[in-house]
């Protein structure tokens, strides 16, 4: 009986000694199980942190990077507006160009970008000689009184060929960012007709240097505005061609918003035809071939009348100019002409096809024309006929 009390002490205390040691796996276990929940928990939140750090660094450079682009940007601004400022001091002769670049550019840009140098720097208008070519002198005659014509100083030929050549040297454009060998030249002839040796130059690349940024997007409208005047331009007096008494004046070229595709000379050729069987129209078809664009060929018929023979190298664009104002209307590729018409207080319709390149000209062109009270200006997009399956047509 002894015996067996004390084997039931021992399975009692056996017991006890179990319970105890589990008890203290039990509890082992949780403190392990806790530290490493609080290991996860505090590693997760440093990761969390760490992340959040990292993002945070990484806002911060691109912050950076874009203030330094801004503030490279504002330096560059800021030199090419000294520059300027030092051209113009003094009392010397200063050529306005030579202009060389396309003709739309002249007309959206070059031209109220000097008015507003000649108006922020009051410089007396027999200070400056426009450079230009085909008479487009006749577009800053509200800036300057005097002009030399460039197919003065060399051939057409001449010209297309140092054109083509500075295109190559300079990244295949025609605009002038830089000076080039053939601005020197012009530059010098320009000096040898004035009879001086010692003249400023408000070159073009000013422009492209100012505006490169606005061009791309990244200046609002107000730089552009602050840096520009623009107003109507006067028709120049020159010997025209016989005309309608009621005519729309028509011009259309190759250009990247209106490239040579069947689609596209198809939706032209049906909007001469149809405009042709409201009014006699007046094609403004150079002939000539000097620049990269173009001229759309349309056959002649008993209300569509060429000029082609009345258009000379020295004086085509001051002709177009011209005839362009005495039009009902004007419809002709988005650009150049189609730019210059509102100007001049014509109702205008600019034609193209692809508007890639043309955003930021448009909203531009729209603005503009307002505020000068031009002529109203259209833009059609012909492309979306052929999407929706539609041919140009037009209403009697």
């Amino acid at each position: 009986m002894r015996l067996e009390a004390i084997d039931a002490r021992a399975r009692t205390a056996k017991r006890a000694v179990f319970a105890e040691t589990r008890r203290g796996f039990k509890l082992l276990r949780e403190k392990i199980r806790n530290s490493g929940i609080a290991f996860v928990n505090l590693s997760a939140k440093q990761l969390r942190r760490v992340s959040w750090l990292r993002l945070r660094l990484q806002k911060q450079v691109h912050e950076l990077g874009e203030a330094k682009k801004r503030a490279d940007t504002y330096r560059a601004e800021w030199r090419v507006e000294r520059d300027i400022a030092r051209v113009v001091s003094g009392s010397q002769p200063i050529v306005v160009g030579p202009w060389l670049s396309e003709v739309g550019y002249e007309v959206l840009y070059w031209v109220p970008f000097v008015r507003w140098v000649q108006s922020q720097f009051d410089l007396p208008p027999d200070r400056l000689v426009v450079v230009t070519r085909g008479g487009a002198a006749a577009w800053y005659s509200d800036i300057a009184t005097n002009a030399i014509e460039l197919f003065d100083l060399m051939t057409p030929d001449e010209y297309a060929a140092g054109n083509a050549q500075r295109s190559a040297e300079d990244r295949g454009t025609l605009k002038q960012f830089g000076v080039s060998s053939m601005d020197q030249r012009i530059v010098a002839d320009v000096e040898r007709r004035l009879g001086v040796s010692n003249v400023r130059v408000l070159h073009p690349s000013f422009l492209y240097r100012l505006f490169h940024q606005f061009w791309l997007g990244h200046r609002a409208a107000s730089f552009l505005e602050k840096r520009t005047r623009y107003r109507r331009i006067a028709a120049p007096a020159v010997a025209l061609p016989p005309l309608p008494q009621k005519f729309a004046a028509v011009k259309f070229y190759t250009a990247a918003s209106l490239p040579p595709t069947d689609a596209v000379r198809r939706a032209l050729q049906s909007i001469v035809l149809r405009l042709a069987e409201r009014t006699d129209v007046v094609m403004l078809d150079t002939g000539l071939a000097l620049d990269d664009h173009e001229d759309y060929s349309f056959a002649l018929a008993s209300r569509i009348h060429s000029v082609r023979e009345s258009l000379q190298p020295r004086d085509n664009l001051a002709v177009q100019t011209a005839i362009i104002s005495r039009a009902s209307s004007f419809v002709g590729t988005c650009g150049a002409l189609a730019w210059l018409a509102p100007m001049l207080g014509v109702d205008t319709t600019a034609v193209l096809a692809d508007a890639r390149f043309l955003h930021g000209h448009l909203q531009v062109a729209r603005r503009v024309y307002q505020v000068i009270d031009g002529g109203r200006f259209s833009p059609l997009d012909i492309s979306a006929f052929d999407q929706i399956g539609l041919s140009v047509t037009f209403t009697k």
